[in-house]
C-alpha cells in the first residue's frame, strides 16, 4: 500500500488532504489549550470557594471551629484548596507536554510538507518542459515532411513538362533533395526527444512522484501518530493526579468520620453553661383564709406595720436569680407596692377622677401573679455575659456566669503561663550570652546585657504577679463551683452568702425568687442589694417608652419603697398603666415609681404601643 502507486495521478487532492491534516491537529492543540484553561479557571473558583468560607480571624466563626462538625468542614476546605492544585497541575502539564510540543511539531511539519510538495512540482513542471519539446520536434517533422514531399511532387511535374528547360528540372529536383535531407534530420531530431520523454515520462511516474508521495505518506502517518500519543498523553496527565485526587477525597471521608456529635453536645455545654443552679419549687398558697392571710414563703409583704419581710437569700432553697427577667420588670416586681393605694383627700368627689380610685379589697398581692405577668411576656432578654455598652469588661470577668468566669480565667491563666515560659527562656539565653562574653570578651561586652536582662526579669515579676492574681480569682470561682461530674448532688443552696464588697459582681451567687420568704426586718437592705447587683449588670438597660402624660391631682408622699412623690399640679409621664391593682407608674426625669391611680388624671397617647383607649 502507497501512494506513490495507487495515487500516482492525486497530487492536488494529497496537497488538500495533507493540509486537512494540519488543520486537525491545530483544531486538537486549540481544545487541549481551552481544557487547559478551563483547568485553571475551575481551580481559581475552587480556591476563591474555599477561601470564601474560611473562617475569618480574630472573630466570632472562628471559635465556632472548635466543633467537630465546623473542623471537619475546615478540613473539607484545605483539602478543597489540594483539589484545586492537582487542576493547575493537570493545566501545567497539558501545557507543557501537549499544546507546547504540538505547536512546535506543526510548525515542523509544515516546512516538511512544502519541501515534498515543492519538489513534487519541480518535477511536474520538468516533465511539462520535456512534453512541450516533444510536441515541438514533432509539429517540425510533420512540417518537414509535408514540404518534402510537396518538393517531390513539383520536381515530377517540372520533369514531366516537355516545355520546362532542363535548368529548371536540376533546380526542382535539388530543392526536393533538401527537402526530403530536412525531413530526416526533423524525423531523427524527434525520435531522439521522444526517446528522452519516454525515459523522463518513466522516471517520474515510476521513480520521482512515487519517492515523493511516499515521503508524505510517511510525514502524514508521522502526524496520525503524533497526534494519537498526544491524546494518550492527555489522558495520562489526567490519570497522573487521580491517586491525589484520591487522597484529597479520602481525607474528606476521614473528616467527615471525625465528627463526634457527643463531642459538639459537651462543647455546647462547656460554652454556654453559666454555673448556675435552676429555681426551687414554688409552694402553694392558700386563699381559703378569711381572715388576712399571713405572709408565706412565696409572698411578698410591704407592710411598714410590725415588721418587714426578707428576701431569704440562706438555707436549702438557695439558688440564682432568673436570668431571664427584665430590669424593668424585675424591679417592679421587687419594688412596685403591694397593698392597696391610699384613698384621695377626702375633699375630692370621685367623679372627678376619670381613673377612679380602686376598690381596696385586695389586701396582698401574691407574688406569683407578677411572675405569670413577666413570664408570660417577651422581655428584651439580655445575657448575663454581655458587655456594657460603651464599658470595658472588667479585669476579673465578673461579668460572666460562675462557669464561663472560670473558664475566662482559666485562658488567662493559660497565656499568662505561657508569657512568663517564654521571658524565662529569653532571660536563659541571656544568661547564656553573658557567660559567653564573660569567656570570651572579645566577643562582646558583658556588661551590655545587664540593662536587657533587668528588663527581662522586671517583666518575669510583673507576669509572675499577674498570674498570681488570676489564680486567685480562680481559686475563689473554683471554690463556689460544684464539682464536675457531681450534678445529680447540686443543691440548692449551696451558695453562701458573699462578702457585700463583691455583691456588686454578676458572677456571684444571685438568689432566685423560688417562694423562701419570711417576714423578717432585712426586707429592704435585700431588695437594695439585689436591686444593686442587677444595676450592675443593666445598666445599659433602654428605659421604659412614655405611653402618655397623667398630670397630679394631690400631693401624694411616697413613702414606701417604689412609690414616687408628687405635688398637686404637677405634670408627669405614664411608662406603665394601671394593671387592675390601683397602682400607675410614672417617670420624673430619670425618677420613676408608682403613685395612686386614684391621684393623677391620666392621658393616654393612642399612638404608643401598648396603650389602652378610655371611653
Amino acid at each position: 500500500m502507497s501512494w506513490g502507486i495507487e495515487l500516482w495521478d492525486q497530487f492536488d487532492n494529497l496537497e488538500k488532504h495533507t493540509q486537512w491534516g494540519i488543520d486537525i491537529l491545530e483544531k486538537y492543540i486549540k481544545f487541549v489549550k481551552e481544557r487547559t484553561e478551563i483547568e485553571l479557571s475551575y481551580a481559581k473558583q475552587l480556591r476563591n470557594l474555599a477561601k470564601k468560607y474560611q473562617p475569618k480571624k480574630n472573630s466570632k466563626e472562628e471559635e465556632e471551629y472548635r466543633y467537630t462538625a465546623c473542623k471537619a468542614f475546615l478540613s473539607t476546605l484545605n483539602e478543597m484548596n489540594d483539589y484545586a492544585g492537582q487542576h493547575e497541575v493537570i493545566s501545567e502539564n497539558m501545557t507543557s507536554h501537549i499544546t507546547v510540543e504540538l505547536a512546535r511539531y506543526v510548525q515542523e511539519l509544515k516546512q516538511e510538507r512544502k519541501s515534498y510538495f515543492h519538489d513534487g512540482r519541480k518535477a511536474q513542471q520538468h516533465i511539462e518542459i520535456c512534453w512541450k519539446q516533444l510536441e515541438s520536434s514533432k509539429r517540425r517533422f510533420e512540417r518537414d515532411c509535408k514540404e518534402a514531399d510537396r518538393a517531390q511532387q513539383y520536381f515530377e511535374k517540372m520533369d514531366a513538362d516537355i516545355n520546362v528547360t532542363k535548368a529548371d528540372v536540376e533546380k526542382a529536383r535539388q530543392q526536393a533533395q533538401v527537402r526530403h535531407q530536412m525531413a530526416e534530420d526533423s524525423r531523427a531530431d524527434y525520435s531522439s526527444i521522444l526517446q528522452k520523454f519516454n525515459h523522463e515520462q518513466h522516471e517520474y511516474y515510476h521513480t520521482h512522484i512515487p519517492n515523493i508521495f511516499q515521503k508524505i505518506q510517511e510525514m502524514e502517518e508521522r502526524r496520525i501518530l503524533r497526534i494519537g500519543e498526544s491524546m494518550k498523553t492527555y489522558a495520562e496527565v489526567d490519570r497522573q493526579v487521580i491517586p491525589i485526587i484520591g487522597k484529597c477525597l479520602d481525607e474528606i471521608v476521614k473528616a467527615a468520620e471525625s465528627i463526634d456529635q457527643k463531642n459538639d453536645s459537651q462543647l455546647v455545654i462547656e460554652a454556654y453553661k453559666s454555673g448556675f443552679e435552676p429555681p426551687g419549687d414554688i409552694e402553694f398558697e392558700d386563699y381559703t383564709q378569711p381572715m388576712k392571710r399571713t405572709v408565706s414563703d412565696n409572698s411578698l409583704s410591704n407592710s411598714r406595720g410590725e415588721g418587714k419581710p426578707e428576701l431569704k437569700f440562706g438555707g436549702k432553697s438557695k439558688g440564682k436569680l432568673w436570668p431571664f427577667i427584665k430590669k424593668n420588670k424585675l424591679m417592679s416586681l421587687l419594688t412596685s407596692p403591694h397593698q392597696p393605694p391610699p384613698p384621695p383627700p377626702a375633699s375630692a368627689l370621685p367623679t372627678a377622677v376619670p381613673n377612679g380610685p380602686q376598690s381596696p379589697k385586695q389586701q396582698k398581692e401574691p407574688l406569683s401573679h407578677r411572675f405569670n405577668e413577666f413570664m408570660t411576656s417577651k422581655p428584651k432578654i439580655h445575657c448575663f455575659r454581655s458587655l456594657k455598652r460603651g464599658g470595658a469588661a472588667p479585669e476579673d470577668f465578673s461579668n460572666l456566669p460562675p462557669e464561663q468566669r472560670r473558664k475566662k480565667l482559666q485562658q488567662k491563666v493559660d497565656e499568662l503561663n505561657k508569657e512568663i515560659q517564654k521571658e524565662m527562656d529569653q532571660r536563659d539565653a541571656i544568661t547564656k550570652m553573658k557567660d559567653v562574653y564573660l569567656k570570651n570578651p572579645q566577643m562582646g561586652d558583658p556588661a551590655s546585657l545587664d540593662h536587657k536582662l533587668t528588663e527581662v526579669s522586671q517583666n518575669i515579676e510583673k507576669l509572675q504577679l499577674e498570674a498570681q492574681k488570676f489564680e486567685a480569682w480562680l481559686a475563689e470561682v473554683e471554690g463556689r463551683l460544684p464539682a464536675r461530674g457531681d450534678q445529680a448532688r447540686r443543691q440548692s443552696g449551696m451558695y453562701e452568702a458573699q462578702n457585700p464588697t463583691t455583691v456588686n459582681n454578676c458572677a456571684q451567687d444571685r438568689e432566685s425568687p423560688d417562694g423562701s420568704y419570711t417576714e423578717e426586718q432585712s426586707q429592704e437592705s435585700e431588695v437594695k442589694v439585689l436591686a444593686t447587683d442587677f444595676d450592675d449588670e443593666f445598666d445599659d438597660e433602654e428605659p421604659l417608652p412614655a405611653i402618655g402624660t397623667c398630670k397630679a391631682l394631690y400631693t401624694f408622699e411616697g413613702q414606701n419603697e417604689g412609690t414616687l412623690s408628687v405635688l398637686e399640679g404637677e405634670t408627669l409621664y405614664v411608662i406603665e398603666e394601671d394593671k387592675g391593682d390601683g397602682w400607675t407608674r410614672i417617670r420624673r426625669n430619670e425618677e420613676e415609681g408608682y403613685v395612686p391611680t386614684s391621684y393623677v388624671e391620666v392621658y393616654l397617647d393612642k399612638n404608643a404601643k401598648g396603650a389602652k383607649t378610655y371611653i
